[in-house]
């Protein structure tokens, strides 16, 4: 690490490479921290949680209970050991509470003073987070398993949405009225999610073993359908045509530059695809458990050299990295199985709630400076300022070359 400060003081490298090594070497030390909680307000399980991006200080939360919670994470006492605190809740007093599970939430991508829910209760809810109000809500025919919002959409306001249905809506928040209907799927569609590179390609995953990638400008359907033999000659195109898994498809998240899309599946598997062409990279995650019948919210790191992926199994986080596949670590510590996981990019954090109703957060235990010099100096080959995991020695090296 001091080898980067030194060249970047004497303007010999480029800032962004001391920032990538330094979000990498946060990311290797997460720990379940226990000088922070997180205030617990739900009396049933956690199915998805969200941090704002216009100031990455507030997280939602929306439980199977119905309810509601806004987190603030800022820590204002001065001291280590603190509450992340509950500012407000849409609780089961409330007229406006959804009925049934919720199952997603989502800040609005530019401000906090709107989000998103939707829920079992046929229902998609957009709030004022000031009166904690619905100031529109879109009713459907079916439980509503997902829905999304573009981070990057400059030219319409769409939400996408999918449900029991195997025809995914697209809900213009301006008119408050469904304005297209995509039309592919034969099952239910369980998850839905915007490209953060390109503000009109959309992907779903389906019960029917498809993940789709749609341009919503043409009605022609999809533009591509993921294969998973694409990549294997051995494997003949009549054995599985065009699908992505050998089960139902619950889980999709696009890297943070957008070009790949990760999906995980019933059948214990985890895939990443290239989000242009639909090719497998055939990256072997190795069993990924996964027995939820519904949306499974996992997460990317962001501004790490590798990227990783941290990805709900059974009552742990998995951390696997991305390109390779490899299980870096095993993040345990709920009591019940984890449903959702966020990743905070402004400080390397991880926040995971389950069903034993707990949201937990990892973040970065590092060692004091005078140990880390004291170790560099002794082990020249480490994997950065960290050696945490010998697997990493390669790309650390490769970028202080």
């Amino acid at each position: 690490m001091l080898g980067y400060l030194s060249s970047r003081q004497a303007g010999l490298d480029d800032p962004l490479r001391l920032r990538r090594a330094e979000s990498t070497r946060r990311v290797l030390s997460l720990q379940l921290n226990p000088d922070r909680d997180v205030d617990r307000i739900h009396g049933n399980g956690i199915n998805s949680i969200d941090i704002d991006v216009a100031e990455g200080r507030y997280m939602l939360s929306g439980g199977a209970d119905g309810v509601i919670v806004i987190y603030d994470l800022e820590n204002f006492t001065g001291k280590p050991q603190y509450t992340c605190k509950a500012v407000c809740t849409v609780g089961r007093s409330s007229r406006y509470v959804h009925k049934f599970s919720v199952e997603t939430v989502q800040w609005y991508p530019y401000d906090t003073g709107m989000f998103v829910s939707s829920s079992f209760d046929k229902t998609m809810k957009i709030w004022d987070t000031e009166t904690l109000k619905p100031a529109e809500v879109f009713e459907f025919e079916t439980n509503v398993y997902s829905h999304h919002l573009s981070p990057i959409a400059q030219k319409h306001s769409l939400i996408a949405v999918g449900s029991k249905d195997p025809k995914i809506q697209l809900c213009d928040m301006k008119s408050g009225s469904k304005i297209h209907v995509l039309q592919g799927h034969r099952a239910e569609v369980l998850s839905v999610r915007w490209s953060p590179r390109y503000e009109y390609i959309l992907a779903s995953a389906s019960a029917d073993s498809k993940v789709k990638v749609w341009d919503v400008r043409r009605a022609a359907g999809s533009v591509l359908t993921l294969d998973q033999h694409k990549g294997d000659k051995s494997k003949g195109a009549s054995e599985a045509a065009n699908t992505a898994h050998n089960g139902r498809v619950n889980g999709l998240c696009f890297t943070g530059d957008g070009l790949h899309l990760l999906t995980t599946g019933t059948d214990d598997r985890m895939r990443l695809w290239n989000s242009a062409t639909g090719e497998n990279t055939l990256v072997n995650y190795g069993k990924v458990c996964n027995e939820s019948r519904k949306r499974l919210q996992f997460c990317v790191s962001r501004g790490c050299s590798p990227e990783f992926v941290f990805v709900p199994c059974g009552s742990s986080v998995a951390m696997y990295a991305l390109h390779t596949g490899e299980l870096v670590t095993m993040l345990r510590g709920h009591y019940n199985n984890v449903d959702c996981c966020e990743f905070h990019p402004n400080y390397q954090e991880l926040y995971s709630g389950g069903k034993d109703c707990n949201i937990l957060a990892w973040v970065p235990v590092l060692r004091p400076p005078q140990e880390e010099e004291e170790t560099d100096s002794t082990n020249k080959t480490a994997a950065g300022p960290t050696s945490l995991n010998p697997a990493f020695q390669d790309a650390w090296s490769s970028d202080e070359d």
